[in-house]
């Protein structure tokens, strides 16, 4: 049976794309992806690189904010690493930092309860399908992106486009920002993908339907 504390942390960390990082006295707002092995990359800056300690407080410094206890490790823009910025860049347009770091998470303070790492499982079994399925998402279902944002993501978005994908959701960025659109059941396989959108796009036009009666 699955940890439901580290159930929570997963979709937490899923469920946002911004953080505020605690290093030395320093507190600073950023912006992550997951990469397909499950670990959180982003921009950082050397002072951030050079420190042994550092907090993520998710989505931002609150009481009540999950606090994630990670290791940073620079990488370098080049090679098969590369595809990690271009992700980045994918869902958040260019940096404002020069250096490029992943962090694994070491453990995670969550509702007052502590959860080991080695717990939070991030990696993604859709990964490989998930430029697949977004450029078809993108290119033949707008109306339905919208539909899902809508209903299923509490915003409106007039140009939805598909970031990512993952078992418990899909990413989807609008002009400003990166919002999530959870799954109502979870989505191991391209195949899930397409039979749970599909009926939660049909769910959402029967709203649709119902709000303009």
């Amino acid at each position: 049976m699955s940890d439901p504390h580290a159930e929570r942390v997963i979709a937490e960390l899923r469920g946002n794309t911004t953080a505020e990082m605690r290093f030395e006295e320093h507190l600073r707002p950023i912006r992550y992806v997951i990469t397909r092995e499950g670990r959180l990359a982003m921009p950082a800056m050397l002072a951030m690189l050079k420190c042994f300690d550092t907090v993520l407080f998710v989505p931002q410094c609150y009481e009540q904010a999950t606090e994630v206890q990670v290791t940073l490790e620079q990488f370098e823009e080049k090679g098969e690493a590369g595809a990690i910025a271009d992700r980045w860049r994918i869902y958040h347009g260019e940096p404002d930092d020069l250096y490029w770091a992943t962090a694994s998470v070491d453990c995670v303070r969550c509702d007052a309860v502590v959860v080991d790492g080695e717990a939070i499982d991030l990696s993604n079994p859709l990964a490989e399908h998930e430029a697949r399925i977004c450029k078809h998402m993108n290119e033949d279902h707008q109306d339905d992106l919208r539909l899902l944002c809508k209903h299923f993501g509490g915003t409106e978005i007039e140009q939805p486009r598909m970031v990512g994908v993952d078992p418990r959701g899909i990413d989807i960025r609008a002009r400003f920002d990166v919002y999530r659109v959870p799954s109502k059941e979870m989505m191991d396989s391209p195949e899930r993908v397409r039979e749970v959108l599909t009926a939660m796009t049909h769910d959402a036009r029967e709203r649709e339907g119902g709000q303009s009666e």
